[in-house]
Order: structure tokens, then C-alpha cells, then sequence
């Protein structure tokens, strides 16, 4: 995989349906600083004068590079879902547990409400419910819901009703029955809603209050929610005086009523799970970052909750669909009652397109609405045509029938597609591209969406609990955030093309990134670097540099007479400058453009190498030693740069040898094992045959080996995963602890700062008043009430699948406090630096006694493998701190 393709991946996330900017960007001219010719087949042309030394070196007059063979890294054809599958929506719907222990996402709406610092009160809140002035008594607008229970099924406008306390009730003791006022309190209703229930109950049984009503509406459907006026007759002003007195936590009680009765009057219990959650995250944005919308924006995202509710329901189903186009008669869910309805309603409001004449059919549009028809569909219009297919599957059939697509054909093709498709419809354009904004916006990122909601309702995942406490906005204009949002769209446009082996577009989207990387301000406040347009741009122009460093350049059009009398290993050589040339120069670009950045230090190895394989050692020292005197280089970058020194420094070049303690003074032991081999081949994983006869890798052979004649350890693979792990639980309540501006969304399993420097210099007393008692032999009982307070919460870097609590303190208890501590502390500093490349093994042992203990880290290489400069420094940093650590080599036994 080329470098940074991974993290473009993340970054982008769920891609978009459309660009809204493709258009503009591909045909708006971009300042060319790479010289980046490209031919009518998208290759790189090279130019056909002779490339001698001066062209290759001047990063600022740089040569055009060969074409491409392999751009690599195709993603693999997923199909496409049919819409008749179960998703995680009717999931949701069909599994969910009543009594689930996990928070509902109205009711972590609720406390998100609560935990801001916002200056809301409750007498704000206490608008919306309805007082009676007559007689001082509060009246609230709730329902009756679980009417399957009931004892009557005809209902009157009107009726009087009364409530009563249910604790038996085996899915809910907080559950408040509705009876009949007119049957003598001897005929069930239903109950109240769960949330209103949750609420109301402990005033009914703290403070005895007396709760009745009357129905207002009587739905046409038995089975719905019925909606119903109940009053509190001890809310005259004596009678708050009177709970005053008796609990201070009265009021707060009953606003928290208040509060639950307002949000369910917008969205009643007839509103199914997925169309609440839709929304919640609707309503958020729009409360937080009003300011990021215009007026017709903000009008088109508030005339939602307006629409009917299978309208509703359709839109939301349809967007968490791949589309981008529907047929109308696959489109089938038990909760839309009339899809053909809910589509013209969507249609008119702006929310979804639709088409169904062939006259409104585009060359674009029918393209994609090919997609829709099957194989049969297919053939039998490639017949009618008498049109013939270059292959028998279905891209072949759909290629076949857009070539004969044209303005002579057009009606009659139209028709046939739509004949077999009926009408057909996709999210407008307008629509998506506000809904995504939006969801980007909530999640702030692009990996998660919508299913977040279902996963927690379902309780597959569990978020830990913190305060999201108001600060600076992420995006303090709208110009802004349009500059980030087409920042995605470039880098959306620069994976696709690299999935399709488009090297021209590649290389456009290079060009845009350079030439506004240029724009990154130093005044960005670090928690927020990564949500700015030059800070996406970066990682585009990082993995143009990998995509330059792996071309396989071809000099085209016609060569020169000195290409023709060189041999080829001079050619060779040539290319290599072509192949280099522009990777320096964007290298450079990010290094003059990110003065403070935890990348430097990977960008300033990548270049110094370039320039070495450029035939430029002098330059390349030159980066390499200045490299070291710049503070962001760390950790295992700094260690390859030192290494690089120690080899390029000799004379004539340095006279004197510089001298780097911590590679020369220290040596890490090393142990050699044999073991029986099944594989030597050159790229593929070795594989060996382990003491018990079956088949391992390296590092279990390893384990094998320490296991019996190498000590009689105990241990496991884990990597850096255990580390992570320990570093979560040992400082929990410091990760999630209340910081202005970290948290930002109730879907977060680690704090934005998490990855920057400010994480400790934030938490600075605290981060290490908690590593001195983990120093001081606190470290497993700090362990043991994290571990069982928290498990199965989702946090950064915790993995509770993977070990178990007696691991974990088996772990502890042997390493000790001292090395314990001295680790937690390099990660809460430098997280991002810090957190990979830690050994393969953990191992341990214990005495007799049962209580001390001893343990070792060990790296495990195979005969051609070697330590990567990660590894390396984080071998070196453990032994500074105290660890017993070692590399474990293993090498074929002679046959």
C-alpha cells in the first residue's frame, strides 16, 4: 500500500455519492510547480531533451516523470446490497431490548443538553408546559403507549384518566400504569412512555404526588400512541415550598420532567428509532454550528421534521442506501405505508429527484440508472437493439449499451431502460450534500455515520462518560469549512482514481494539494490542525510523494540521441532522477509549510533518502543533521536519522565522526533459536514447525522457546495492543477528565488532544500525581477498579477482547511500578509518537513466593527480517527506563 493511503482512507471515510466539485476541479487550470506534463492517456510525459545532472538536482525546474505501469492498491469490487436485506435499521427496530442497559440516544441527547455549558434554565425549559392559572396546577402533554396490555380498546376524547405506580413490573420497576378514572381505577389503559416514566417515578414515590388527566386525541390506529393531558394537583406554590423543604433534589427532579416532555411532544413514540436519532443529529448541528449555514440552508435541514412521517422514514432509509438510484418497486419497508406518496412528497420539498420520462433522462443519468437493470434486462435491450456485447457479464453489457448511447438513439434507449425500471429516484444533490455536512459536523469524521446511533441502541458499543464542555468553534466561519469540505472532495477524487489507474487525475489532485498546502496558518490552535483545508491537503501531497517514489517511469515520445547511445544502467540512472526530482521538491513543500507537525519527522527521513538515491549524499547529510536540531523528529525518525549520519559522515565528507550514545553505548542483547522452516521464500511470512508439530509463526516458536529451555516464562504476542491497554485503564479517569474543547460529540472514545502536545501539558499535575501512585505499587489496584468499573466501554486503544484482567495484572505486578509509570508517561507526552512499534512479546514470571515477579520485552525477527527504526528506538528507550529487553532471532535449522 502506498504511505498514506491508509490514513487518506480514514480521512475520507464513507465516500460521497457525487462531488459537487468534480467538475470545477478537474477544468479550472492549477499552477503546474511540479512540471507535470501528461499525456491524452493520462501518463506522465518525460521530456525529450536529455536529462542531464543540472535538470535532475533543481528541485524548483523540475523534470516531467515517465508514465505509470501500476498505480496499485485496487480496492475489491464490493456488490451491491439488494434493498430487501436486513440492515441495521430494521435490526434496531426488531432486537432491541427494552430493558437495555446501555443509554438510548434521546436520552444521551438529554444529558448532552444538560452537560453543556450553555446558558439555559429552567424557567426557559418551563415555557413550553401548559399551566393551568386558575388553580396553580402543572399540567404536562405525554401519551399512553403499550396499549396491547389494555383492558379497553375504544377511547373517547376527553376521558378521564389517572396514574399509578407499577414496581413490579418485570422490564421496568420504574414503570407508571394508566388507568381509567371513569371504570373506577379497575380498567388498564397502557402505560407512560419509558422515558417519561423514568422521570416521574421517583416524585411519585418520594414526594407522593397525585398525577391525573384526560385523553385529548384518540388515534385511528388501536395500536398507537394515545396523547393525554395529565396534571399534578400539588404544584400550587405552597406545594413547592412544601417539596423544597422536604429534598433539595425536587426541583431539579421535575425539570428533568420537563425537559424529557418537550423533546418527546417533537418527536412522539409513533416516531421509529432511526427517524428519532436522524433528527437528534439534525437538531444538534443546527443548535451548535448555525452559524456554518445560510438561511436557505438552515430553512431546507428545519423543513424536515414538517414532512409526513413515511416521508421521513423514506428519505432516511433510502440515504443510508449505496444508491445513488432506486427503482420504485424495489422499495419496500413494513414502517413506509405508501412509498409512491412519501416519493412525490420528497420530490416536491427538494429532498429527493426523481425520473420517469426519457426526455428527462441525461447521458449521466442513464448510466447510472444501468445500474439498476439485471442481466436479463439487460440482454433483452442489447437484443432489441441488435446491438452486440464484448462479453457476457454485466459490466460488459452495460459498457456495450452506453456505447450505443447517443443523440440519435437516445429516446428510444430511454424508453426501453425506463419500461423495465419504472420510476426511479435518488437523494438530491442539495440533500446530500447538506446531510453529509451535517453528519460530518456531529461525528466529526468521516468513519462514522448513522449506525453509530443503532450500534448503541443495540449495546454493541458503549461510550464512556465525560462532560462535552463548550469552547472555541472547530470552524469559526463558514468560509472555513467550505475550504475543508473541498479539501475531502480532492482527496475523495484523488482515491478514486488511484482505484481506477487514473494517473492524470492523480497527478491533478497533486498539483491542487501543493499549490494550497501554502495556505496553512501557524495561528490554528494544535487541537484543531486536523479539521483545517491545508492539513488534509498535506496528507494528499505525502501520498503523491509515495506515488512518485513507486513510478515506474517510461520515457515517451520520441528519445533523445544521448537516451540512445547511454546503457541502460545509465538510462536507468536518468529515470531515477526523473523518478525522485518531484517527490524532494513536495517533500520540501510540507517542510516549509508545517513548522510545527508530528510528521516532520518521517517527511525529513524520506527526504534525505530521496536525495541519497538522487546521487546527492552531501545534500542528504545536510538534511539528515539538520533534521536532529528540529524538535518535532522523534522518536524512531530521529533514530533513523542518526544511523543515516553515522553511515553518510565519514571523510571527506565529516572529518569528524559524530557520535550518538544512545545507539553506540548501548547494546541490545540479542538471542539466536533455531527452528524447522516450511517457507524460505523472499515476501512471504515464514512459517515453522513448532515443538508440538504444527505449524507457527516466528513468534510463537518464540514462545515455544522461552516457555521450556529459555527460562520458563510466561508470555503472549501482543505487540504494542497490551501497552495501549494498560495506558487506558491506568489513566481512564485523566483521558476523559473535564478539559474545555476535547470532547466535542457524545460518540468519542478518546479526547481530540489525545495526539498532540497539549494532552499533557493540559493535564500536566494531574497526569503525574497518578504516575507517582502508580510508582508507588498502586498500579494494580488502580488497574483492577478501572478494569471492572469500565469494561466493555469503548476507549482509544483499550482491548478488552484480547486480554484478560489476570493478563493485565500479571503484566503490572511483574514490570513493576517504576517501568510501568515511565511508560505511561512517554505516551501521555507524545501519544502519537509513541504509540507503535513496542516488542512483539511480553513475558513474565513470578517467584516463589507467588507475589514478585520479573518480566522481559522481546522483539522477534526471522533471519531476513530486521528491526525497523521504530522498533529500534523504542528498544533503546525501554532499556533507559529500567525494562529487561531483548531480541529473539530465528533462523531455518541446517536440514
Amino acid at each position: 500500500m502506498l504511505t498514506g493511503r491508509e490514513s487518506l482512507l480514514r480521512l475520507i471515510g464513507k465516500r460521497r455519492r457525487s462531488l459537487p466539485n468534480r467538475h470545477n476541479l478537474l477544468s479550472t487550470p492549477t499552477p503546474n510547480s511540479l512540471n507535470l506534463d501528461v499525456n491524452d492517456s493520462g501518463n506522465l510525459i518525460s521530456p525529450t531533451r536529455s536529462p542531464t545532472r543540472d535538470n535532475i538536482r533543481s528541485p524548483e525546474t523540475p523534470t516531467s516523470p515517465g508514465n505509470s505501469d501500476d498505480l496499485c492498491l485496487s480496492r475489491k469490487n464490493k456488490k451491491k446490497r439488494r434493498l430487501t436485506q436486513t440492515t441495521l435499521l430494521q435490526w434496531s427496530g426488531s432486537k432491541q431490548s427494552e430493558d437495555s442497559p446501555f443509554i438510548h440516544p434521546q436520552k444521551q441527547q438529554q444529558q448532552s443538553i444538560l452537560e453543556f455549558d450553555d446558558d439555559s434554565s429552567s424557567e426557559e425549559i418551563s415555557k413550553t408546559v401548559a399551566l393551568d392559572e386558575a388553580n396553580g396546577d402543572e399540567a404536562i402533554q405525554t401519551f399512553i403507549v403499550g396499549r396491547k396490555f389494555s383492558d379497553i380498546q375504544d377511547l373517547e376524547v376527553g376521558a378521564k384518566i389517572c396514574l399509578l405506580r407499577h414496581p413490579e413490573n418485570i422490564k421496568d420497576p420504574n414503570a407508571i400504569k394508566v388507568l381509567s378514572s371513569d371504570s373506577g381505577l379497575s380498567e388498564m389503559l397502557g402505560y407512560l412512555p419509558k422515558d417519561v416514566s423514568q422521570c416521574l417515578s421517583p416524585l411519585i414515590d418520594q414526594y407522593g404526588l397525585k398525577f391525573e388527566g384526560t385523553i385529548t386525541c384518540v388515534p385511528k390506529n388501536s395500536s398507537e400512541a394515545v396523547p393525554v393531558k395529565v396534571v399534578c394537583h400539588k404544584m400550587t406554590s405552597d406545594g413547592w415550598k412544601e417539596s423544597e423543604s422536604a429534598g433539595g433534589d425536587f426541583k431539579l427532579l421535575w425539570e428533568k420532567v420537563l425537559q424529557v416532555v418537550e423533546h418527546q411532544m417533537q418527536f412522539p413514540p409513533k416516531t421509529t428509532r432511526y427517524q428519532l436519532n436522524f433528527n437528534v443529529l439534525v437538531q444538534e448541528v443546527l443548535r451548535s454550528c448555525s452559524h456554518l449555514f445560510t438561511a436557505d440552508e438552515k430553512t431546507f435541514l428545519e423543513s424536515f421534521p414538517s414532512l409526513s412521517e413515511d416521508s421521513q422514514r423514506l428519505f432516511i432509509r433510502l440515504y443510508t442506501r449505496k444508491g445513488p438510484w432506486f427503482r420504485l418497486s424495489n422499495i419496500s419497508y413494513p414502517e413506509v405505508s405508501d412509498s409512491l406518496q412519501a416519493l412525490k412528497n420528497l420530490t416536491v420539498s427538494g429532498f429527493m429527484s426523481s425520473v420517469e420520462d426519457a426526455n428527462d433522462l441525461s447521458y449521466q443519468k442513464m448510466k447510472e440508472i444501468t445500474e439498476l437493470l439485471n442481466v436479463t434486462e439487460l440482454r433483452d435491450i442489447l437484443s432489441v437493439n441488435k446491438v452486440f456485447s464484448r462479453g457476457s457479464r454485466k459490466r460488459d453489457l452495460i459498457d456495450s449499451l452506453c456505447s450505443y448511447y447517443n443523440d440519435r438513439t437516445r429516446m428510444d434507449i430511454g424508453t426501453m431502460i425506463l419500461e423495465r425500471t419504472g420510476l426511479c429516484a435518488k437523494i438530491s444533490s442539495t440533500a446530500e450534500s447538506l446531510i453529509w455536512r451535517v453528519e460530518r459536523l456531529f461525528f466529526l469524521n468521516g468513519e462514522q455515520d448513522l449506525s453509530s446511533f443503532v450500534l448503541l441502541d443495540l449495546g454493541i458499543i458503549k461510550y464512556p462518560t465525560y462532560k462535552c464542555i463548550d469552547s472555541d468553534q472547530i470552524f469559526s466561519d463558514r468560509a472555513k469549512l467550505l475550504a475543508y469540505e473541498e479539501a475531502i472532495e480532492v482527496a475523495q477524487l484523488m482515491d478514486e482514481s488511484l482505484d481506477s489507474e487514473d494517473s492524470g487525475t492523480v497527478l491533478k489532485c497533486i498539483m491542487i494539494a501543493e499549490t494550497r498546502i501554502s495556505s496553512s496558518s501557524s495561528s490554528e490552535s494544535a487541537l484543531f490542525n486536523c479539521f483545517t483545508a491545508p492539513w488534509v491537503y498535506s496528507k494528499m501531497v505525502l501520498l503523491g510523494v509515495s506515488f512518485l517514489e513507486n513510478q515506474k517511469r517510461h520515457v515517451e515520445n520520441k528519445p533523445s540521441p544521448l537516451l540512445l547511445t547511454c546503457s541502460d544502467d545509465s538510462v536507468d540512472t536518468l529515470v531515477s532522477g526523473f523518478r525522485y526530482n518531484q517527490a524532494v521538491y513536495l517533500l520540501r513543500r510540507l517542510l516549509s509549510c508545517f513548522n510545527c507537525d508530528g510528521r516532520r519527522g518521517y517527511w525529513t527521513v524520506r527526504l534525505s533518502t530521496d536525495l541519497e538515491h538522487m546521487g546527492r549524499p552531501n545534500e542528504s547529510l545536510s538534511v539528515a543533521e539538520q533534521g536532529l536540531l528540529d524538535p518535532w523528529v522523534r522518536a524512531g525518525s530521529r533514530i533513523a536519522l542518526q544511523r543515516r549520519i553515522l553511515r553518510l559522515a565519514k571523510p571527506p565528507r565529516r572529518w569528524k565522526t559524530p557520535t550518538f550514545p544512545n545507539l553506540i553505548d548501548n547494546k541490545i542483547p540479542e538471542v539466536t533459536i533455531q527452528g524447522r522452516s516450511l517457507n524460505c521464500e523472499v515476501g512471504m511470512k515464514n512459517r515453522f514447525y513448532g515443538e508440538d508439530g504444527e505449524q507457527c509463526g516466528v513468534e510463537q516458536l518464540a514462545l515455544q522457546y522461552y516457555n521450556g529451555e529459555g527460562g520458563g516464562w510466561q508470555g503472549m504476542h501482543t505487540e504494542s495492543i497490551i501497552w495501549l491497554t494498560i495506558f487506558g485503564l491506568l489513566m481512564w479517569d485523566i483521558l476523559f477528565s473535564d478539559v474545555p474543547g476535547v470532547f466535542q460529540t457524545r460518540f468519542q472514545t478518546a479526547p481530540l488532544d489525545l495526539d498532540t502536545e497539549s494532552f499533557y501539558l493540559t493535564r500536566k499535575e494531574t497526569i503525574e500525581s497518578q504516575l507517582e501512585r502508580v510508582a508507588n505499587g498502586m498500579a494494580e489496584e488502580i488497574l483492577i477498579i478501572s478494569y471492572e468499573t469500565h469494561r466493555g466501554t469503548a476507549c482509544r486503544g483499550v482491548a478488552w477482547e484480547r486480554f484478560s484482567l489476570e493478563e493485565l495484572r500479571a503484566a503490572v505486578a511483574c514490570v513493576g511500578g517504576k517501568c510501568v509509570a515511565s511508560l505511561c508517561r512517554y505516551l501521555a507526552q507524545d501519544y502519537r509518537s509513541w504509540c507503535s512499534g513496542m516488542p512483539d512479546l511480553l513475558l513474565w514470571r513470578f517467584k516463589e513466593n507467588g507475589y514478585e515477579g520479573e518480566a522481559k520485552l522481546v522483539e522477534v525477527k526471522s533471519e531476513k527480517d530486521r528491526l525497523s527504526e521504530q522498533q529500534r528506538a523504542w528498544l533503546l528507550l525501554l532499556m533507559d527506563s529500567g525494562f529487561n529487553v531483548e531480541i529473539c532471532k530465528v533462523r531455518p535449522a541446517c536440514v
